[in-house]
């Protein structure tokens, strides 16, 4: 091995350690802790694996949880996540990006596959689209202070978690259990896929590009990095060979002088482990040497460096915000079956960050994600399907496993007493009411269930023409008679068992009818604002 000022000194990779160890524990979380099944279902399924929370990832993004609390007018305990790695990243700047955040480490994976095979596409990296980060920035938290979240769309961690989701969760789903348990994969799918997949393929654009340039997340620790505590410095004994410039994944490096843009500044430390002469050293922050203060008096600003942040550009983006918010909330809306727990509608489209880890918890899946059909802004938001599956009494996991409190972590006793909808029995196509035969399936599942919200009275049917004398006065008093579901409207809590049962079984294996004979809607629910 060289030795001397050509060879750098080798390190241990404490980045790509950190990186490893916090996507292992994404993906432990994720696909062990939030599976929901287990050879015994019980409600202890979730919490017996949990001993780190499944959203541990969620409450780490700031950008999630502050868009949450200003839409959702709240202060929640998620908020002490956020307070806490925003305090991190004092002592350590922006080192939620480079050595958590697993959608880092999945861009890394795409710069490994893609960037760096395919140079062609690359552009310059310091053009007029770096700030781009801060515009998105502005426009989420505008928005939330208009009362619309849309930080699920764009924030690092709602972003990653819903991709995985939707991609790693039906594959495990078909692996594990059955592929006839998959969700129907609709656009809203695919869409969510694509933009997930989008952002590693940006690769083939630069190093990085995602977070050097669009990310609202590595936006606000910029900006926080204002007050940062410790920082890159480069000592006199640089000799100026370069190398920090390329080994920098995040663009930090000044290729003139070799100092630092502090606001793009990771810790990574990638520079000092290509520096052959260890002339760059990560201190506490003080007043340097004359060309070190020289330095910072141009990059002392986080915004200032490189082309100018435009400040049309920056209201054109909160204009922006406020338009969006204000289209979205006007669009009208319909109302959906909402988990047990969820709280208000309103209130809950503010909360939830459509990340999908309650769909990824969810046993059945009752869960899906919603499409446009109560509005844009419910897109991604989980709503329940009871012809799909019914909500198991003995599962409260959607509460435990939400980050934002859009739904409530209820204890399982107050769960299986929370209405979170109502069955309506259809007359018309119900078997025993419109005298086709006995059935009495919603009312066992009901029962079973342990709820008795459904009770089996005695009804009269219409009566047939019959040939004098085929039957007799008692065999027609007999025959006019038949036992038919009553929901009792106090006790029902909307779990969709009894439509589950009734789907399963007259529309999917006998093709008796067309659609569930009885059926959950958005009624009686418990929902506090």
């Amino acid at each position: 091995m060289k030795t001397g000022p050509s060879a750098p000194r080798r390190r241990f990779p404490i980045r790509r350690g950190s990186q490893t160890v916090s996507f292992v524990l994404f993906l432990v979380l994720l696909l062990y802790v939030a599976w929901p099944y287990a050879e015994r279902f019980s409600a202890r399924v979730l919490a017996d694996k949990e001993r780190v929370p499944a959203e541990l990832f969620l409450v780490l993004d700031p950008l999630a949880s502050l868009a949450a609390a200003v839409a959702g007018r709240c202060v929640g305990v998620f908020l002490l996540w956020t307070m806490a790695i925003l305090a991190l990243s004092l002592l350590v700047p922006r080192v939620f990006c480079s050595h958590i955040c697993p959608l880092g480490t999945t861009i890394d994976l795409g710069d490994w596959a893609l960037g760096r095979r395919l140079t062609r596409l690359r552009v310059r990296p310091r053009g007029p689209w770096v700030h781009a980060k801060y515009y998105v920035l502005a426009a989420v938290l505008v928005a939330a202070a208009f009362g619309v979240t849309l930080a699920g769309h764009v924030a690092a961690i709602p972003v990653a978690t819903r991709g995985f989701v939707f991609i790693l969760g039906p594959a495990q789903l078909a692996a594990l259990k059955h592929a006839s348990m998959v969700r129907p994969v609709a656009w809203n799918y695919w869409l969510s896929i694509a933009l997930f997949l989008c952002i590693p393929a940006l690769a083939l654009l630069g190093r990085r590009f995602w977070c050097r340039t669009l990310c609202p997340t590595g936006a606000l620790f910029s900006l926080a990095g204002r007050l940062r505590l410790r920082e890159r410095r480069v000592k006199d004994s640089c000799i100026r060979c370069g190398k920090c410039v390329a080994a920098c994944p995040f663009d930090a490096v000044r290729p003139d002088d070799f100092a630092t843009r502090h606001a793009e500044c990771a810790f990574c430390p990638d520079c000092a482990r290509a520096c052959p002469v260890d002339a760059i050293e990560f201190v506490w922050r003080r007043r340097g040497t004359a060309r070190e203060t020289a330095a910072d008096s141009k990059t002392s600003e986080v915004l200032t460096d490189g082309p100018p942040l435009s400040r049309r550009a920056l209201l054109g983006a909160s204009a922006a915000g406020a338009l969006a918010a204000a289209g979205l909330r006007a669009m009208p809306r319909r109302r959906l079956l909402r988990p047990p727990g969820s709280v208000a509608e309103d209130r809950f489209l503010r909360l939830c960050v459509r990340c999908g880890l309650c769909l990824k918890a969810c046993p059945g899946p009752v869960l899906h994600p919603a499409g446009v059909e109560a509005g844009l802004d419910a897109l991604w938001t989980p709503v329940a399907v009871p012809s799909w599956a019914g909500c198991h009494q003995d599962c409260n996991f959607c509460g435990q496993v939400c980050p934002t409190g859009a739904i409530r972590p209820l204890p399982i006793e107050v769960k299986r007493a929370t209405h979170m909808g109502l069955a309506v029995v259809n007359p018309t196509t119900c078997l025993p009411h419109s005298g086709q035969r006995d059935c009495q399936l919603c009312h066992d599942e009901c029962r079973a269930a342990g709820y008795n919200a459904i009770e089996m009275r005695e009804i009269r049917l219409a009566a047939a023409e019959v040939p004098e004398g085929v039957l007799s006065p008692a065999e027609a008093e007999e025959a006019g008679r038949i036992l038919a579901p009553f929901v009792n409207r106090d006790a029902c809590v909307g779990c969709g068992l009894c439509e589950y049962r009734c789907h399963t079984v007259w529309v999917k294996q006998h093709r008796t009818l067309a659609a569930s004979a009885i059926a959950v809607v958005p009624e009686n629910e418990d929902r506090p604002g």
